[in-house]
């Protein structure tokens, strides 16, 4: 048996559910599971959980999390993200703008609506708390009075938040603004830098760098 916690680091372009599927595979069938989903273009940490440590699953939801994100400024996305229709409105949020902190109010996105008997519903509001919602760095306006998509200026944002918020509806909510990158650079005390590529597909995972669920659980009290 095979249990502990494997510290991944998410590729852009694969669901949570892909890439807990790939441990399994490598793993030989090993019970997996995760600890917070990154939707497909969003890279950085996942938490991987094997055998007991997928018991701690919810302990290991609720912790904070940590995020950069790169915002075209000046168009809207369905989805507040490069999946969805972009219109371009040349609107740029003001600079620097106004970045909320504390307990928000916050809906989720459209298209995290669930179906029930194939009706869509949206999922009601919830309180998220954001401690830290800083702009880093942002382009220049642009000269133009009607400059195309790629001439729009962008922004970086570094967020920590606690679990349950949605970053794109927070760069959404500055105005005209979605997401064009997005990573999760930490999840409580487990940090990007000390995760790991997946292996090859079809290469199996002999000597994973596990974490041991006593060492995953200890971490959470430092």
């Amino acid at each position: 048996m095979i249990d502990g916690v494997l510290l991944i680091d998410k590729p852009v372009g694969m669901s949570s559910h892909d890439v807990v599927a790939a441990v399994r595979r490598a793993l030989g069938g090993a019970r997996t599971g995760h600890a917070g989903t990154l939707d497909p273009f969003a890279t950085g940490l996942l938490l991987v959980l094997v055998g007991r440590a997928t018991k701690a699953q919810n302990a290991l939801m609720r912790l904070p999390k940590r995020y950069e994100t790169v915002a075209r400024l000046g168009a809207l996305s369905s989805t507040g993200d490069t999946e969805g229709e972009i219109t371009c409105t040349g609107r740029l949020p003001p600079d620097p703008p106004v970045l909320p902190t504390g307990e928000i109010r916050q809906r989720p996105p459209i298209y995290s609506a669930v179906k029930i008997g194939g009706e869509s519903f949206e999922m009601p509001e919830r309180i998220v708390t954001v401690s830290r919602f800083e702009q880093l760095w942002r382009d220049p306006a642009p000269r133009a009075q009607a400059p195309s998509l790629d001439e729009l200026p962008r922004a970086g944002f570094a967020i920590e938040c606690g679990s349950g918020t949605y970053v794109r509806s927070l760069i959404a909510e500055l105005g005209d603004a979605y997401c064009l990158e997005l990573r999760r650079t930490a999840i409580g005390p487990f940090d990007v830098r000390d995760a790991v590529a997946l292996p090859q597909r079809g290469q199996p995972w002999s000597d994973p760098p596990l974490l041991s669920l006593d060492q995953a659980l200890g971490a959470l009290s430092k």
